[in-house]
């Protein structure tokens, strides 16, 4: 993983250098300082931030990026660029993002670490999508990616776009080395006011090892066998148990429409989540079904609401209890689909280092602890959840706007006992508040939030400053 973004920032460094092109770098300079009542922060305060904010009663995180775009032909555009974070008491440095683009018409390859939300939800104020939600730090990963793409013979009313990455999910895991496969596609009908659309998203964590454990296949025909959802006995499985699918299998079927004009953008969107594909079912219920405007108007002071429905309760079960899936668990890949200890999907969900703020009998995993301490399934203490989320940025003049969400879930846990036996219900609030100064590079911003429940109580604040050193 390291050597991945040393290669990146290289080359972004080598590209800025012989290009001698510098009118559109921006370099951006900023701090954020968080305080919570409890030991941790309230949710909005931490969730997805791409993994920056350290999530503990104290800190402030500083950051310095520049990012720059060359076009380097009249056909080949390059964008580039860093951020590199301190938190932890500027006891942590982290990168988090290191990228070359390369874009070619409607293609793009992106090479390093870079800020993603996968599907058409909102990714500013949507609660999360249940594929790749901004939660987590980004993953470095080589992707090629095409934009919506008219298909030929259909005069533009049929469109296609696609997605396919290779990523490291690096030794913070329980099994150390693994690789990420990603990979989506999307159709689209329509080329007026109303579109309809829909897709498939396809995530695979594969290959790995541990030495008390498992080795299991890196090759390239284990490769093919991820790509193509094969059956396949990529070393996990024993003579007598029918190979499975390779790998930490899970995805998203995603349907919507869009109706736009000169005034507003309207997006209905529903995702539904499978793992190992039991959930590809017409008797699958679980989603998250999301309304999303935004409003063009000049002047306009609701810019833009986002109302959102999530359902994960059923988790499959028309099927026997020891046939089904536990979103985002796994039996092998013990950590699931998690990245740097935070989940890389919806953040409603609760892993075991969130879950330890919660409760004195949960304790995060050791993932270079000995294999029989790291019980299978259950990294993911709360995937069962039903509750609704709505968000809206409201801005007051030009310079001075705010952005609000407000959550309520109630959590049914995982299939297995533990603390939520009694389903708990919890309260999630923000209120951020942003300032550009006039007549200068500089905007600030205050940011309250106040959690309740059955869960906890908790109320933090954040307080940030960023300032364009070069625009």
């Amino acid at each position: 993983m390291k050597y991945l973004l040393i290669f990146t920032l290289s080359l972004c460094l080598t590209v800025s250098a012989s290009a001698q092109v510098l009118d559109s770098l921006q370099v951006q300079a900023g701090t954020a300082v968080t305080v919570a009542s409890k030991d941790y922060l309230p949710l909005w305060l931490v969730a997805n931030r791409y993994g920056i904010i350290s999530d503990q009663q104290f800190d402030f995180s500083t950051h310095v990026r520049a990012t720059n775009t060359n076009q380097v032909l009249s056909w080949l555009k390059l964008d580039y660029g860093v951020d590199i974070y301190n938190n932890d008491h500027l006891r942590k440095t982290l990168i988090q993002e290191a990228y070359l683009k390369a874009t070619y018409k409607n293609l793009k390859l992106s090479v390093g670490r870079f800020k993603q939300v996968v599907g058409e939800v909102d990714p500013d104020l949507s609660s999360g999508s249940l594929g790749i939600s901004g939660n987590a730090l980004p993953i470095p990963e080589i992707k090629l990616s095409l934009d919506y793409t008219a298909i030929p013979f259909t005069n533009g009313w049929i469109q296609f776009k696609g997605q396919l990455g290779h990523g490291l999910m690096g030794d913070n895991q329980f099994m150390k080395g693994a690789y990420l496969h990603e990979k989506n596609i999307y159709f689209r009908l329509g080329k007026r006011k109303l579109k309809l659309y829909g897709g498939i998203q396809h995530y695979a964590v594969w290959g790995g090892s541990r030495p008390d454990f498992l080795s299991l296949d890196k090759s390239w025909g284990g490769f093919w066998n991820i790509l193509l959802a094969k059956e396949s006995d990529d070393g996990s499985t024993t003579g007598q148990i029918r190979p499975n699918r390779s790998g930490d299998q899970r995805g998203v079927i995603e349907a919507g429409a869009e109706w736009e004009n000169e005034h507003y953008k309207i997006n209905l969107n529903n995702q539904t989540p499978f793992d190992m594909g039991q959930g590809i079912d017409i008797r699958n219920i679980d989603r998250l079904l999301s309304l999303n405007i935004t409003n063009k108007k000049p002047g306009a002071k609701l810019k833009k609401l986002v109302l959102e429905f999530i359902y994960t309760k059923q988790m499959n079960d028309f099927y026997a209890q020891q046939y089904r899936e536990s979103y985002y668990n796994n039996g092998v890949y013990r950590t699931g689909w998690e990245y740097n200890d935070q989940i890389i999907g919806t953040p409603l969900f609760v892993n075991r280092v969130r879950g330890s703020k919660y409760f004195n009998d949960v304790q995060p995993y050791d993932w270079d602890g000995p294999q029989r301490d790291i019980k299978p399934l259950s990294n993911i203490i709360n995937n069962r959840v039903v509750g609704g989320h709505a968000a809206f940025v409201y801005e007051i003049n030009k310079q001075i706007s705010t952005k609000t969400k407000l959550t309520y879930t109630k959590n049914y846990g995982n299939y297995s006992p533990g603390n939520f036996d009694i389903p708990l219900s919890q309260f999630y609030t923000m209120e951020e508040v942003s300032w550009r100064v006039p007549n200068s590079q500089l905007s600030l911003s205050g940011t309250i939030a106040y959690d309740f429940g059955e869960l906890y109580n908790n109320f933090g604040s954040m307080i940030g400053l960023q300032w364009q050193l070069r625009n």
